[in-house]
């Protein structure tokens, strides 16, 4: 099963943050580790001064520890304090009474003024930390003059300052990670809270307890709980045009077939019935395709890439040279570069195939047909703008009176141009455009359709 996306970022984020805490205590352990062990070699070199302080020359020109030591470390064997001073013609050795029996590999033959620190573990497993200085006692050349002034220190006051450092900071920084993975915790549940939100506004829509989603978003989601109100309502509206199509189509087929019946029922033999039966059939033909095509319109839908009107207007326009080859049309087509429609394509292929289908099917020879970015007659805006005309005897003026009334159904009785012009009223009425009819400039019919750019609202 899916891991669920509270539970992604929480484990991603916790991830994140144990890996800074362990960066955060390696760095620090280290940072206190050179620290104390600065201090504890500023210490050594302390104790390195008070044996050179406890150190005099004697007769014989040699060193001699007859002072007392300022530190009774070096003389208890469990101090963890040693000391040794050694000539560097290795011909003098001294050590402090700490040491007794043990061997300590002290550092020898130092030049003046060299230092030697190093940490070494004797077999024993104890832990020494070892520094040695090299003095010229005179200014004399002679080598004799030359000695190694070493102390040892146990380090296990080190190791346990750096246990008790290393479990203090995991302690701290252990709590301190806990404390933010609580608020990382509750961050996330807030911060997500609007998807669980809109979560649940679904499963009540799947329900049917709401038919949109409702609640304040905040930006980010506001864009997709927008395209989803959208998709629900052109859903709604797809299902309703559907249900108003099926009534017309069976208020509008109860006359042709009650004509049938009654041709049926007519037994005085005047009725031609054959003759009868194809009219009406004819008739509920082109009933059933109007009201299918009208309710396969789309109108505006969200989520959908813009189409290129040129390639559609060119598109329909071969096909009727085809279809019409016997009729020579000439066509004039001015179509604007990169114009785009931003609706349904099977839409736009209806309007332009209609309207260029009746100019073909009425001209004497000439059709023209622009296509371009227009402000349009309601509001201003620059809408997309279609206009085809022809040559033909045109419309009269009563079917254009006809055609333009809003909320017509077409039957059988239209005539002229057909159902055309009325499926190319529905779909632009649907898209909130304007359709108009005049007479053309060649002698026909004119129509001209505006189509907003985009959905009001």
């Amino acid at each position: 099963m899916p891991l669920s996306l509270n539970t992604r970022v929480l484990i991603a984020a916790s991830a994140v943050l144990f890996s800074f805490f362990g960066l955060a205590e390696i760095t620090l352990e280290k940072i206190y580790h050179d620290s104390i062990e600065q201090d504890m070699e500023e210490r050594m070199f302390g104790h390195v001064y008070a044996l050179i302080s406890a150190a005099e020359m004697g007769d014989d020109g040699r060193l001699i520890m007859d002072k007392e030591l300022p530190d009774t470390r070096f003389y208890d064997s469990e101090s963890g304090l040693f000391g040794e001073v050694s000539s560097n013609d290795g011909e003098w050795l001294w050590r402090s009474e700490s040491i007794e029996d043990m061997s300590i590999p002290f550092t020898k033959n130092l030049p003046r003024l060299a230092e030697s620190s190093r940490q070494i573990t004797l077999p024993d497993g104890q832990r020494l930390y070892l520094f040695s200085y090299g003095v010229v006692w005179s200014d004399s050349p002679d080598p004799g003059q030359d000695y190694t002034f070493s102390v040892a220190q146990d380090m296990t006051e080190f190791d346990a300052r750096i246990a008790a450092f290393r479990s203090s900071l995991w302690g701290t920084l252990g709590g301190v990670a806990l404390l933010l993975l609580a608020v990382q915790w509750g961050i996330l549940r807030w911060g997500l809270l609007p998807l669980k939100h809109a979560a649940n506004e679904l499963g009540a829509i799947e329900e049917g307890m709401q038919t949109r989603m409702k609640g304040r978003y905040p930006p980010e989601l506001q864009t997709l709980t927008s395209n989803i109100n959208g998709l629900l309502s052109h859903q709604r509206e797809h299902l309703e045009r559907y249900r108003r199509t099926l009534g017309d189509l069976a208020h509008s087929l109860k006359t042709p077939l009650a004509i049938l019946q009654s041709a049926a029922e007519n037994r005085d033999g005047k009725t031609d019935l054959p003759n009868v039966v194809l009219e009406q059939v004819e008739r509920m033909n082109q009933l059933t395709g109007y009201q299918l095509r009208r309710a396969a319109t789309s109108g505006w839908t969200v989520l959908s890439a813009p189409i290129a009107v040129q390639g559609i207007v060119e598109k329909v326009l071969a096909g009727l040279h085809k279809v019409y080859a016997d009729k020579g049309v000439k066509t004039a087509a001015e179509l604007q570069p990169g114009l785009e429609f931003s609706g349904d394509e099977g839409d736009l292929v209806e309007i332009v195939g209609n309207l260029t289908d009746n100019a073909f099917k009425w001209c004497r020879g000439q059709v023209h047909v622009l296509a371009c970015s227009k402000a349009g007659p309601r509001n201003g805006e620059m809408d997309l703008f279609i206009h085809v005309e022809d040559d033909g005897p045109g419309i009269p003026s009563e079917m254009v009176r006809y055609v333009m009334q809003r909320g017509r159904r077409a039957d059988s009785d239209i005539a002229g141009h057909g159902i055309g012009l009325s499926i190319v009223r529905d779909i632009v009425q649907l898209y909130g455009g304007t359709l108009e009819i005049g007479e053309s400039e060649l002698g026909g019919a004119a129509v001209h359709v505006w189509l907003p750019a985009g959905p009001k609202g």
